[in-house]
């Protein structure tokens, strides 16, 4: 039996921004629970909640101080059980993100760690003594600014955190460490959860030798806006010793019938390969990169990362989004101005059903929802406000959820959101799109349905017939059954010559008449035949 993750359609839940049931103005695990009968009215399968364990909140729940339970923010250990046995109910599995590279430092086992050199937990997170000049142990760089190295003078040595100095990184190279997080894994899976999304899966281990690393090639005359990107990360992440990390979670999870999906935090081509490499021979389920999360739209992207991933690791498996809690919302990335967003928005879903592998979407997604205009004085995301205004933080992609158009907040909370529900968000409300033949939250469903009930979208080899940009054409096969998705990337309007008998199936922005197939701007078909297509544009 075709394990279900591989054609799995996972939506994203944001806890603080899903549903308020208090009043407080953040969301919570009452109102996730509340609204699920809107998720699974997707035709989607999983849910993946992004972290609701107890936390400062420095990082919006990925510095976790316990990973046992829940913050009082969002609720409580009962409330997560209601919301399993909810999710369940309704056919839906239930994955949580586990952020397992770093604690926060008020996490018991960094106060104990940080207390002496020869306590029993000592070695449990990454430290290092000073240079001979007093300054870090070598050059690595923190994703959020600054050295990736804070002194500590309990200790008298630096410790090590890729993240915010209120992350510091566990020590993967002590086998109690590895035993811990695995433990923790044993919990939830008690609790009836059906699997894992790993933060920064690729960050766990570190070289022991603390070597420095390279400098990344970047234009001369164009520094990166991070430093971080100035250097090649070949020993603070991605170290060969992760894999037996990873081995050994999937052990656990296997015992479960539970599974394992893994963010991969990397540029080009390395990406991929690392997604291959960590989904093959027993590791990861699937992962994801941010392959596609980017500004980079063009049928060559799509082609060249997809295959790319196929070719590299034949025996792994990928899962693609386009949005998610970190990066600015694809349809306002992928829209020019003047452009028409919903009509990116519907091709968008469409695109991404028409991809092999497993498929991610961000709440407000199904909506069409843009970025959030957010201004200096509304930044919640304090780890990257030292960049701004060059780059203006994750806050834009992390407002509210809007429910109601006329309800206040969007239906969001009877209190003051954590963030601004504005105008433009709320217009895209889902109570204004349900029931709406023509509504972007319509072509979901839609296309969703069609993709479930497609052999070929869901199990089908992918090829790319030749066409030129911006016309992307993917040909999925699976026994009998075929389909050729084809897609106008561009602002302009396009046609396609098909020789062959076709017939168009499932959602469509576009017109086929006599062999010619014709795509407005942001078009999209899908095509069903006997026989691979000859396609060209004309």
């Amino acid at each position: 039996m075709r394990e279900w993750w591989r054609s799995g359609v996972i939506y994203q839940i944001y806890p603080r921004s899903f549903q308020d049931t208090d009043g407080d103005g953040v969301g919570d695990l009452p109102g996730i629970t509340g609204r699920l009968g809107h998720v699974a009215s997707l035709g989607v399968d999983a849910v993946w909640l992004s972290p609701f364990f107890t936390s400062p909140q420095l990082d919006m729940g990925y510095d976790v101080s316990d990973y046992c339970d829940v913050d009082p923010l969002f609720g409580t250990l009962a409330d997560f059980d209601a919301l399993v046995a909810r999710a369940h109910e309704l056919g839906l599995k239930v994955i949580i993100d586990l952020v397992l590279s770093h604690t926060s430092d008020r996490h018991p086992w960094f106060g104990e760690s940080r207390a002496s050199a020869d306590n029993p937990r000592a070695g449990w997170y990454v430290w290092a003594d000073p240079g001979q000049d007093g300054g870090p142990p070598n050059n690595w760089l923190s994703v959020f600014g600054g050295s990736a190295w804070t002194f500590d003078s309990r200790r008298r040595q630096y410790y090590l955190h890729n993240f915010l100095p209120q992350q510091p990184d566990l020590n993967y190279h002590n086998p109690e460490v590895v035993a811990a997080v695995l433990d923790v894994m044993r919990f939830w899976l008690k609790r009836g959860v059906d699997g894992f999304r790993l933060d920064t899966v690729n960050y766990y281990t570190h070289d022991a030798r603390l070597r420095d690393n390279p400098a990344s090639e970047w234009p001369e005359d164009d520094f990166p806006v991070n430093p971080y990107d100035a250097q090649a990360h070949l020993f603070s992440k991605t170290r060969p010793e992760n894999l037996a990390v990873l081995a050994r979670m999937r052990a656990v999870c296997d015992e479960h019938e539970a599974m394992l999906i893994g963010e991969v935090g990397d540029s080009g081509v390395r990406q991929v390969r690392i997604m291959g490499e960590y989904t093959s021979g027993g590791r990861l389920n699937v992962a994801y990169s941010f392959a596609m999360l980017g500004p980079e739209h063009s049928a060559a992207h799509f082609r060249e990362v997809i295959k790319g991933f196929f070719t590299q690791a034949p025996e792994g498996w990928p899962a693609w989004s386009f949005s998610n809690h970190d990066v600015p919302r694809h349809v306002s990335r992928w829209t020019p101005e003047g452009g028409d967003a919903q009509a990116v928005a519907r091709q968008s879903i469409a695109l991404l059903c028409a991809m092999p592998g497993a498929i991610g979407i961000y709440q407000g997604e199904e909506l069409g929802q843009t970025e959030t205009d957010i201004l200096f004085e509304e930044l919640r995301d304090i780890a990257r406000s030292a960049f701004w205004p060059e780059d203006r933080g994750r806050d834009g992609c992390r407002t509210p959820m809007t429910w109601e158009a006329a309800a206040p907040h969007a239906g969001f909370t009877t209190g003051t959101p954590w963030l601004p529900v504005k105008p433009p968000q709320a217009a895209q409300a889902a109570d204004l799109q349900d029931g709406r033949t023509d509504s972007v939250l319509s072509a979901y469903r839609e296309t969703l349905a069609y993709r479930r009930e497609s052999r070929a979208l869901r199990e089908g080899a992918a090829s790319f017939p030749d066409l030129p940009e911006p016309l992307l054409a993917l040909e999925r096969v699976a026994g009998d059954d075929r389909v050729t998705a084809i897609f106008n990337l561009g602002a302009a309007p396009r046609r396609v010559m098909v020789a062959g008998e076709a017939r168009l199936a499932g959602p469509a922005a576009a017109t086929f008449t006599s062999g010619a197939l014709g795509l407005p701007a942001w078009g999209f078909a899908f095509l069903t035949s006997d026989t691979t297509l000859a396609l060209e544009a004309i």
